[in-house]
């Protein structure tokens, strides 16, 4: 074998390896802060991506089921390794948060408790919330092309935030009233992505690793919106069959919270609870291989959506809203992380650092943990 296979350097692997592994064991705050990070290190750092290319991709993720910030690293490495990069960038991203949460469930089974996290995550939090705004005004100049997009990302937000519309509506509305608006004549737009529907059928949980495989295959298969939306999928599947208590269920989607990289790894934690490390193995398993094979049936699309004039407005609309939902899911989760004066000079310090030094958010992560600890401990 070459050192090449079909034009693919391995020193490209490997550079994907080590950056979603990195990613994967820092990459705390949810898929919006997830979607922050991949920007500042393949957009701003590297340069393997442009805004808007990035910005499609970002897009995409939304059309699809599973989780939106893997799939995004999946894309990434599909783009740069070819299929061979597609599954060590998602691999490499899923693995460290589910061995970290797989720890924590067995510590969880042996003890009876979580870990308690809160001095690390009020140094953290704040840091998330600044990278996050960081990102949205990066993306939002490319994302806001002109006074349409303007005005559809900005009524997407407002019916966010204080109408209770959910995500997908509001991406696929949002993608056709920009069609609409731009196009003279009536053509046919996408049609929502319904992938492995025959799996959307109520297949019983009852008990077993292949039973657990096929119930989390379908929560993967058919779950749109973000990582919040989990908890009512599992609360059907699991707690109503009396598998779980409702109890373990919000201590799995807790640590799916605290830990770093998906929060879909709460499947891990709930997986090794009900059949221990071969559960564990199969529950993860089962919700993320969707989002590979979705990725690798939708990825090579991407462009002709960029080219075509029709898909290009749809796109942008899908675009602008997506903006508009990290917007405000920033929003609400900056109440919660930034409470006092410390938390607010840490939120204002990493943002000066982002914009003014381009500090690695990595580092800003790290550091914001520290003060965190040191902070309680005075």
């Amino acid at each position: 074998m070459s050192r090449e296979d079909k034009g693919i350097p391995r020193g490209e692997l490997r550079e994907l390896a080590l950056l979603f592994t990195k990613l994967g064991f820092i990459a705390f705050g949810g898929p919006a802060a997830h979607i922050a990070m991949m920007r500042d290190e393949v957009v701003v750092r590297r340069g393997w991506l442009d805004e808007q290319r990035f910005l499609d991709l970002v897009g995409a993720t939304n059309l699809i089921p599973g989780p939106n910030s893997t799939e995004l690293a999946i894309h990434i490495g599909r783009l740069r390794a070819g299929w061979r990069g597609l599954v060590v960038a998602g691999g490499c991203f899923i693995l460290p948060a589910a061995l970290i949460v797989l720890a924590l469930a067995v510590l969880y089974a042996r003890y009876g408790s979580t870990p308690a996290g809160e001095s690390l995550m009020y140094g953290i939090s704040p840091v998330i919330i600044a990278i996050v705004l960081h990102a949205l005004w990066g993306l939002g100049r490319t994302a806001v092309k002109d006074i349409l997009t303007g005005a559809v990302g900005a009524a997407a937000l407002a019916l966010y935030l204080f109408s209770g519309v959910g995500e997908i509506p509001l991406l696929f509305c949002g993608g056709l009233l920009v069609l609409a608006a731009r196009e003279a004549r009536r053509r046919r737009g996408l049609a929502a992505v319904a992938p492995l529907a025959a799996l959307a059928a109520q297949l019983p949980a009852t008990g077993g690793v292949g039973s657990l495989f096929l119930s989390f295959l379908k929560i993967g298969s058919v779950l749109f919106g973000s990582g919040y939306v989990l908890l009512a999928f599992l609360r059907s599947e699991f707690v109503g069959e009396g598998l779980l208590s409702e109890r373990q269920l919000i201590d799995a989607v807790a640590i799916g919270q605290f830990t770093p990289g998906p929060v879909f790894t709460t499947a891990t934690f709930i997986g090794y609870l009900l059949e221990g490390v071969p559960g564990a193995v199969a529950a993860t398993a089962g919700i993320f291989l969707p989002a590979f094979v979705l990725v690798a049936l939708t990825g090579p699309f991407i462009p002709r959506l960029r080219s075509s004039p029709v898909l290009s407005s749809l796109l942008d609309g899908v675009n602008v809203v997506s903006l508009a939902l990290m917007a405000g899911v920033s929003w609400q989760l900056g109440r919660a992380a930034i409470v006092d004066g410390a938390t607010a000079l840490l939120a204002a310090l990493a943002l000066v650092l982002l914009v003014r030094f381009r500090v690695n958010s990595a580092w800003l992560v790290l550091g914001g943990g520290t003060v965190g600890l040191a902070l309680q401990l005075l």
